[in-house]
Parts: structure tokens; sequence; C-alpha cells
């Protein structure tokens, strides 16, 4: 079966995000965009991620567990879990993993926690956009080892991208799907990757209600629910 996705958007909790990016924003915008799957990744954090979860039962929206994680290398990796809580527990080893850096929300913005009824129940202090002290094998290794799935972001971009900051996917990451930007061109995909080997999903990156993806991208998996979806982007396609 086919069906809809978007899984890598920013709530409020990222301090590049909107501050309209609250969990019933973001979730009743995919509801109108007509969107079945959905993943809140935030920068280095998972604070918001559950109160959208709660929001989105009501919607019958599916919403992947997930992170987005800035490497030692200066690399953007996507990490999506099984359940919330093996989320977490990678959630609390990525943030020991931040330098003792404060936001300065004035000048990056806010990073606000949430529930699921759009109240402010916190802010959280360190700099989420820092990178961590974290090697990406490392990361790979302990997303592995939680039995989550490893995504490299944005692979056509020209800053923290995996190809960009080091040239190459290396083979020991064993890993099986990449994200390209959502209008990044076919043709141009296939200069940067092998689509015989990578399965290629293509995410909004949200930092804006309005950015959220229109439901033209879709996966086929065998049913919607999230070992369905982390089963196909953790299989090869050479499979």
């Amino acid at each position: 079966m086919k069906f809809s996705y978007d899984l890598h958007i920013h709530s409020v909790l990222s301090p590049c995000g909107d501050d309209d990016m609250t969990p019933n924003n973001i979730v009743n915008m995919a509801y109108v965009k007509g969107l079945d799957i959905i993943s809140v990744t935030d920068h280095n954090t998972m604070g918001n991620v559950e109160a959208v979860m709660k929001v989105a039962k009501k919607r019958n929206i599916l919403v992947i567990p997930g992170i987005e994680v800035t490497t030692k290398e200066e690399v953007h990796v996507l990490c999506y879990f099984r359940n919330i809580e093996d989320g977490l527990k990678f959630q609390d080893f990525i943030y020991k993993g931040l330098p003792d850096i404060k936001n300065n929300k004035k000048f990056f913005g806010n990073q606000l926690l949430m529930d699921e009824n759009d109240n402010i129940i916190g802010e959280i202090e360190k700099f989420l956009l820092n990178s961590t002290k974290y090697t990406i094998k490392e990361i790979n290794d302990l997303v592995n080892r939680l039995n989550g799935v490893f995504v490299p972001a944005h692979v056509d971009k020209k800053s923290y991208s995996i190809l960009m900051n080091l040239g190459f996917i290396p083979d020991e990451l064993n890993i099986k799907t990449v994200e390209v930007s959502k209008n990044y061109p076919l043709q141009s995909i296939k200069n940067l990757v092998s689509l015989e080997r990578y399965n290629l999903i293509k995410n909004s990156d949200a930092h804006y209600l309005g950015d959220i993806n229109e439901p033209i991208e879709f996966l086929d998996i065998e049913k919607k629910d999230v070992n369905s979806l982390i089963g196909h982007l953790n299989r090869s396609r050479r499979n």
C-alpha cells in the first residue's frame, strides 16, 4: 500500500523553527494536506515528539519518533525509532554529547517544549544547533543497537550533508536509505548516489507550516505502522 509522508519536520523546539510550529499546528497542517505519516525531527532533541504523537492519534496520522542529529563531523543525520521509549534513550545520549553552551534565543530563536494542547511547559537551555561530540559511526552504532534506522539528511545540500563533508558514504555504516531535498531533480540525484543501491526519501525539512510536504511523495509499505516503515528504510534495494 502507498502512504504519503513527510519525515523531516521541525517544531518550535528547534531554534530555527517558526513559533507557529506547534504540535497541533503541525498535525493539523499535515491533516489538511492529506499526509498519512509524519516525523518531527528537531535538532538533537525529541522533546516535542510525544506531544505530536498524542495529537496525531485524533487525526489518524502515524508519527514516527525521530530526531535530526548533528555529528562530530558536522553532518546532519535523521534517526528514527520504533517507539518513543527507545527514542528518548537515544535523545538523552545525544543531549549529553552537546557542549554546555546556552541558547541565545534573541539571536537564534526559541527552544520551546510544548504539551499536546500547545501549552509551553519549558525550554531547553543548551543550544541545540551545535554539533555533538559523537562521530557518525558512534551514532549509527547506537541507532542500530536500539533497533532504529539511520538516514543521512539532505545529501544534495552544500552544507551539513554527508557527501559534502565526507565526500562519500562509508560502506561500514551499511546505510540503506538517504534523504534528498523534495525539489531536487531526479537526474541530478543519479549523479549523487546509486539508485540501484539506496532507497530515497524526499522530505520537506519544514521550519514553517506552509513548507510541509504536499501528498506527492509516497512509501510503498505493507501497512501504516512504524515497523513496516522502518523495515522499508532498513531494506537494501539490492535485496
